[in-house]
């Protein structure tokens, strides 16, 4: 690792990736490195803790394989000893995660991000054997939990058996179920339960869960890093006030379209999000104009408060 890490907790954004038009890459789209290394030096310095390259979020099945490297070593030279970098190494296989994996550990990366195997409805025994192979390495490893696209639900029963596992330190929760925070304390707690679902952070955080792997603070990372302070420290009226007008944005989180979305919610704030590369496609019509109603009572919002601050 490049620097002393303790744990996988606080506010880790699962970094958007950017792209240029190029006529020679995939889909016409050639992934902009120097962008994103200036954004995920703009959302560490918001006050995130880190970044989670390579994930769902930053399209990493849409990625060749030197792209996918890339991106992560991006990353890791950008923030520096400044920030932790999880990248995320989900894979259809156990051999191929493990790959990631001793990529990630040999450019540097604090900590791995991982899915079940990605592919199928895998096995409780093959469940284990995947994060075993992945632990293998050496990385602090947070599991991830998404039930949803994976079809492979981690139960707290079953995360307090891969938590026996050695270099296993966390759970990414996106069952989007906040009573299974207490649940999986109860059954591995030396488990680190953090939030996957930005539109149930508050309550998961204030359930006890100790980080929030994140999607929209690609778009509000100061505001994202004050409401994680906010729900850790238990003040509940005043990470209401604030959480309150955001989670109308914060749902599109949960949704098939989280990328496009949260990609939007970046233009809308003068960051750049950009295009998608495929199977993805644009939003709707009627998708985007909700996404901008969303973002645009967000973002008065936060105008208001600023304004009050003063």
């Amino acid at each position: 690792m490049n620097k002393q890490v303790k744990g996988l907790g606080g506010v880790i954004v699962a970094t958007a990736l950017p792209y240029r038009e190029d006529a020679s890459a995939p889909a016409g789209l050639a992934v902009d490195y120097d962008r994103y290394a200036e954004h995920c030096r703009w959302v560490v310095d918001g006050g995130c803790r880190g970044v989670g390259p390579n994930g769902s979020l930053g399209e990493y099945s849409s990625l060749t394989d030197e792209e996918r490297r890339r991106v992560a070593r991006t990353a890791i030279e950008a923030v520096g000893d400044r920030a932790v970098v999880v990248v995320g190494v989900h894979a259809p296989g156990s051999h191929l995660a493990r790959h990631w994996a001793e990529l990630a550990a040999e450019d540097g990366a604090d900590g791995l991000l991982c899915l079940p195997p990605t592919m199928y409805r895998a096995s409780r025994a093959d469940v284990i054997a995947h994060f075993e192979a992945v632990a293998s390495v050496g990385l602090p490893v947070m599991v991830y939990n998404n039930p949803i696209d994976t079809k492979v639900d981690l139960t707290p029963d079953l995360l307090a058996e891969i938590a026996q596992i050695e270099n296993i330190v966390a759970v990414k929760e996106f069952s989007g179920d906040v009573r299974r925070v207490l649940e999986i304390q109860e059954k591995a707690p030396g488990l680190e339960v953090v939030a996957g679902a930005d539109d149930v952070t508050l309550e998961a955080l204030l359930m006890g869960a100790t980080g929030w792997f994140a999607g929209f603070p690609n778009v509000f990372p100061a505001e994202s890093a004050l409401l994680y302070e906010l729900g850790v420290a238990g003040r509940l009226e005043e990470a209401r006030d604030l959480y309150e007008p955001l989670v109308a944005a914060f749902r599109w989180d949960s949704r098939t379209e989280f990328v496009q979305a949260i990609k939007l919610g970046m233009d809308k704030v003068g960051r750049y999000g950009g295009p998608c590369r495929p199977p993805r496609g644009p939003l709707t019509g009627e998708q985007r104009a909700q996404v901008k109603a969303d973002m645009d009572r967000a973002i008065a919002a936060l105008a208001r408060k600023r304004r009050r601050a003063r």
